[in-house]
């Protein structure tokens, strides 16, 4: 008979095997959890999209400015890559907006029809799948900290449509709560009289602002916005910095009324966007900063580039669209060619990409560096671009290119070098059409209208447009209602 004892002792050796070996497999365990997310960190880029609101192709000295200088915003193009042929889907904001978020011509999401008002009804409706939306499914942190403009309502804000936070203003700074009425003169004039006055952000104006769905304060004072929206990511990106993370942070400047922060104010009125510019690269500079102080840079794209082209009407409180042909509202390509910069994981420093592409092209991009497919039931026009972005490809995948007015109508396209536009008379609808054909290979300033010349293209491209148009007036999608 085994004697109780030597029982006991045996089941005691043995547990305690058994006990060292579960706790080598858990640390092994743990050891491999740990080891993967990390490497899953690292395989998830942090993603910050910098979007300006009537900044002009011109308007930095990376492309061109004798001006206004912008060291920051030249340093993304320094560490990274220049894009000189950077469209947006609209000449005007809140379409430009859609674009952007969504990848779509803004007539496939309900959004093309001009820019959005204290008074409007509608919003980009929240079954649309945002860059938010997407980065949020893979576990990132998404804020955004600026001008929204894609409706006010609680249904359609930021944290209806992806984002954990929200800080910001919710349509254009020249626009009041409730109503819009009580605006002060307009035109470049009147910008004069509001820039020599600094104050009248808080006695002219009731633009309101909001954190998350509510509104903290009216009138906001413009004057610090740019920098508060800037503070605000900069502790967003510390909390997170720990795990992956989207900053979207559209500025409301330097779309006028343009205000600064007093102590860094020009009082010469003929100096209030070159003011207003070298702000916005100050701040950019402290978001740069944070990023190089929290060893971010290598896993963080930056993208900086604007809704639009100049707002040329208001002189120097408007941009330049440098060498490009009109601005703000127009859809030749001051209006819609935009700058843009980026560095992130895998772009070339220094370098510069001449092919087309666009804000469209954001969203599938950014699915494909993530390497998580965007879902299938809703079609978009924008295609992945990550090539152009590192360079590993010469040619862009985008070949078409629509053009589309402030309203919404189809006014023209390019294709390869070739850009066609077709301009119906405003007021006498019994006029013919004006068609204007250019080479951007050989005339970017559109210059050179070979429309004459060249009827077989024009007949050809005007078909190509309106084929191309007709597929998105039949898919498009509904934008949200207020009921």
């Amino acid at each position: 008979m085994i004697p109780v004892t030597f029982i006991r002792n045996q089941l005691k050796h043995h547990e305690t095997i058994l006990m060292k070996h579960k706790n080598l497999l858990s640390f092994l365990a743990l050891t491999v959890f740990l080891f993967a997310s990390g490497a899953l960190r690292a395989a998830r880029p942090n993603f910050i999209i910098i979007f300006a609101d009537d900044q002009g192709y011109g308007d930095l000295s990376c492309f061109g400015s004798k001006t206004i200088d912008t060291p920051n915003i030249d340093r993304i193009a320094k560490e990274g890559r220049k894009f000189t042929s950077f469209m947006v889907a609209s000449p005007v904001c809140t379409p430009s907006r859609a674009a952007l978020l969504t990848g779509c011509y803004p007539k496939r999401v309900g959004m093309h029809q001009h820019v959005l008002f204290p008074s409007s009804t509608k919003g980009l409706n929240p079954k649309e799948h945002t860059i938010a939306d997407h980065l949020k499914g893979q576990g990132y942190a998404t804020a955004c900290f600026g001008k929204w403009h894609l409706g006010h309502h609680k249904q359609v804000l930021p944290t209806s449509n992806g984002f954990d936070t929200y800080f910001g203003i919710p349509y254009s700074n020249d626009m009041n709560h409730p109503d819009n009425k009580g605006k002060p003169k307009g035109g470049w004039a009147g910008m004069d009289i509001l820039w020599d006055d600094p104050e009248s952000t808080l006695t002219k104006w009731k633009t309101p602002l909001f954190e998350d769905e509510k509104i903290i304060e009216v009138p906001v004072d413009q004057r610090t916005i740019t920098r508060r929206c800037t503070q605000k990511s900069i502790d967003f990106i510390k909390a997170n910095k720990d795990k992956p993370f989207f900053v979207y942070v559209p500025h409301s400047m330097p779309h006028i009324p343009l205000y600064v922060p007093d102590e860094i104010r020009d009082p010469d009125p003929k100096n209030a966007y070159i003011n207003t510019i070298e702000h916005i690269d100050s701040e950019v500079g402290r978001l740069l900063k944070t990023l190089d102080d929290l060893k971010l840079v290598d896993n963080t794209y930056v993208i900086y580039t604007t809704d639009n082209g100049p707002w040329l009407q208001f002189r120097h409180h408007g941009g330049s669209a440098g060498p490009l042909r009109e601005g703000k509202g127009t859809t030749f390509e001051g209006g819609q060619r935009v700058p843009c910069v980026m560095r992130g994981p895998g772009i070339p420093a220094g370098t510069v990409c001449h092919e087309l592409t666009g804000t469209i092209d954001v969203l599938p991009t950014i699915a494909a560096l993530t390497g998580k497919p965007l879902p299938a039931k809703n079609k978009i026009d924008g295609l992945d671009a990550s090539g152009l972005w590192k360079g590993t490809a010469k040619k862009s995948p985008r070949k078409e290119f629509l053009h589309y007015t402030s309203r919404g109508d189809l006014e023209g396209i390019r294709s390869g070098n070739w850009k066609l536009l077709v301009k119906k008379p405003r007021r006498n609808n019994a006029a013919k059409a004006q068609f204007h054909l250019f080479d951007l290979a050989k005339d970017m300033g559109e210059k050179n209208n070979l429309a004459e010349t060249k009827p077989a293209a024009v007949k050809e491209l005007q078909a190509r447009m309106k084929e191309l148009d007709s597929e998105i007036t039949k898919n498009a999608r509904s934008p949200w209602f207020k009921k």
